[in-house]
């Protein structure tokens, strides 16, 4: 990454104060690291709240980020929410109430201190960025602007749950993972000898958040609690919402700029799930002087100019061969002043057997794919710095019903939400839709585009979800996931139809067989025509961050793996990815972490109901003498009654310790 520039000579020096205590008002005691102008005088304060231990997890993403808001005359704020970290109490799941009103309490609390201006914004990215909308809804007096990246504000349809009402893989890895951190001990260098009490509780008390969220398969109170889709209007304070196309929430961005009420932007890059002046793929961006535009404007009233800069800017993709991963993905910015924009245009594709036609459609097609189907679709939420992107969808073909446009006289560009509507019957009651929109080169390669997903039980929506009456003909229709692509010309569209998409989602116990009217379905994408005055836009500043954390690799990382492999004597076909990052010492506080996690999913193609997931996680915390380690597995065996799914879990933890 030597694009970015770090930036030792901050307008105003910085202090540091290591650990601070911030009661809350049932007596638990909640850590804070808090940079600071060393000159004194109150500044605004600027909030990350997170489960994901302060002193160490995260604490070389912070040195990058809150020393340079501190050193630009902000209070940089980074908070062990209860129950993780260097925190007192229990963390019982996400989002909680407990949470959040924690959180609306630190924000008084910080608000009153000396060093303090008395206003507040927050910032967060994933877990950070959804509870900063969510603290946004509940309006303390304090914050006044949120950046939020990477983040949704629907809990049940747009996050790592369940995706068109069929269950994610990803619930179990996230599931494991959120286990394993929170069941880490606090810090003896920062609580004291306190350390074993805390964490003994933790280990009582915080519970399997994977269980609740396997209980609750509609979407109901557990999922409409912390949605702030439920009603934007309870967010009345400025919100920044910042993700990728890399990333699992890129959708949440353009439904925030259409329905929230107050002022508002978007943006959104090349990028996976991370902040966009270290991200993958690049370019990256001048993230921390673009929130400094924010926080100057919305926090101090000075006028930077941000808010009468377009409402939306996306990085419109260019055509790029099919990979794992990319370094940058080649493209330029757009930006539209209003979503929805009316310079964005419907185009519409009939279906015939094998081709997208701008003429009506005609005949049938029956399509039953493999469980198999969709292995080549890497990961619902990409990192960008790892190899889990999408593969050439060429692999797809022969499980999926494929139909091809001619190849384009001229470039197309599109910008938002593709959508298919099909007229279709299904011989089961049960089925898994999954469509697959890609491009495809004159040597065959096929880019993945765009993909949707959907449980055909939840058709009519996730409330009540109604088994399909086989036999029966019903129009369905789905939206894809968002996305910003030039396809040029010569190349064609590409739009795959299948019943699984796996190991993204988990698919229905039976191989059901859909058949389509094609005469009665479409293709509609959204067309954006390039304009000129995007070459007029104003160009991110450079990527810059404060000085790294000092590290020392004691063991370096292993290459990742990712494959699929055949079993020749059973017939099942197992995914598996594993990642080793090496034992690290953190220089300053002496801290050495390790992490090392592999995750299987494992299916016959012919009998989905064979279909098992299995996520793995050691990590390791250790300095000097006090050493320890946390080693779990979640295992789950998908099986169905009804519109009920069954999981069955598998854990183990072994804890080595002393003192």
């Amino acid at each position: 990454m030597d694009d970015i520039r770090v930036v030792t000579d901050l307008p105003r020096k910085v202090r540091e104060i290591t650990n601070l205590w911030i009661p809350m008002s049932d007596g638990i005691q909640l850590a804070a690291r808090v940079w600071l102008p060393e000159d004194g005088a109150p500044v605004p304060a600027i909030l990350e709240y997170l489960p994901y231990r302060k002193n160490d997890l995260t604490a070389e993403r912070d040195a990058l980020t809150h020393p340079y808001f501190a050193g630009h005359g902000y209070a940089g704020v980074r908070v062990d929410m209860r129950g993780s970290g260097d925190s007192d109490g229990l963390c019982k799941g996400e989002y909680l109430a407990q949470e959040l009103a924690d959180c609306v309490e630190v924000i008084a609390w910080l608000a009153g201190q000396p060093w303090c201006s008395g206003t507040v914004g927050m910032i967060g990215i994933s877990w950070g960025g959804f509870n900063g909308l969510q603290v946004a809804a509940l309006r303390p007096p304090a914050l006044k602007a949120i950046v939020t990246a990477c983040s949704t504000d629907d809990r049940y349809a747009d996050d790592v749950h369940y995706l068109g009402g069929a269950m994610h893989g990803d619930q179990l890895v996230w599931g494991a993972t959120a286990w394993a951190i929170s069941m880490t001990p606090p810090d003896p260098a920062i609580v004291g000898p306190d350390w074993r009490r805390m964490w003994e509780a933790r280990l009582h008390g915080n519970g399997i958040w994977l269980q609740d969220w396997v209980r609750h398969q509609r979407r109901d109170a557990f999922y409409r609690h912390g949605s702030v889709c439920e009603n934007y209007a309870d967010i009345d304070i400025p919100v920044y919402a910042v993700g990728g196309w890399l990333d699992g929430y890129p959708n949440a961005i353009f439904r925030m700029i259409q329905n929230l009420p107050g002022p508002r932007k978007g943006l959104i890059g090349p990028w996976g799930h991370k902040y966009p002046h270290y991200a993958m793929p690049g370019p990256r961006i001048g993230f921390l002087q673009e929130c400094l535009r924010w926080w100057d404007q919305h926090l101090k009233g000075i006028d930077t100019g941000i808010m009468a800069e377009p409402m939306l800017r996306a990085w419109m993709q260019a055509p790029a061969p099919p990979a794992p991963i990319h370094d940058t993905r080649p493209g330029r910015w757009v930006a539209e002043k209003r979503w929805p924009s009316a310079r964005v245009s419907a185009l519409c594709f009939g279906l015939a057997p094998g081709r997208l036609t701008h003429d009506a459609g005609l005949g049938t097609v029956a399509v039953a794919s493999p469980a198999t189907a969709g292995h080549s679709s890497g990961v619902w939420c990409g990192y960008g710095s790892a190899p889990t992107g999408p593969l050439d969808q060429r692999a797809e073909a022969p499980g999926a019903v494929v139909f091809d446009s001619e190849p384009l006289d001229e470039p197309l560009e599109i910008l938002g939400f593709p959508k298919i509507s099909l007229a279709l019957t299904c011989d089961k009651p049960n089925a898994i839709l999954a469509a697959t929109l890609s491009a495809v080169s004159a040597d065959g390669a096929a880019t993945r585009i765009s993909y949707g997903i959907l449980n055909l039980s939840h058709r009519g929506g996730d409330q009540n979800p109604a088994p399909m009456v086989p036999g029966r003909p019903e129009e369905v229709r789905l939206k894809l996931r968002c996305c910003g692509q030039r396809i040029e010309a010569g190349q064609r569209i590409r739009l795959a139809i299948a019943t699984s998409h796996w190991p993204i989602v988990f698919p229905t116990p039976e191989r059901a067989v859909l058949t389509l009217d094609l005469g009665a379905s479409r293709l509609t994408l959204p067309q954006r025509a390039p304009r000129a005055e995007d070459a007029d836009l104003p160009d991110f500043a450079p990527p810059e961050t404060s000085a790294p954390l000092p590290t020392t690799v004691l063991t370096p990382p292993r290459p990742m793996r990712r494959q699929v492999t055949t079993d020749q004597i059973t017939g099942e076909v197992t995914t598996l990815i594993e990642e080793d990052s090496g034992l690290v010492r953190q220089d300053g506080s002496g801290m050495c972490l390790s992490s090392w996690h592999q995750d299987t999913f494992t299916v016959h193609p012919d009998d989905p109901a064979t279909a098992r997931g299995t996520s793995h996680w050691i990590k390791t915390f250790g300095r000097d003498a006090w050493q320890t380690r946390v080693e779990m597995t979640a295992t789950g065996c998908f099986r169905a009654r009804g519109l009920k799914v069954r999981l069955r879990f598998l854990f183990s933890m072994r804890i080595a310790r002393r003192h």
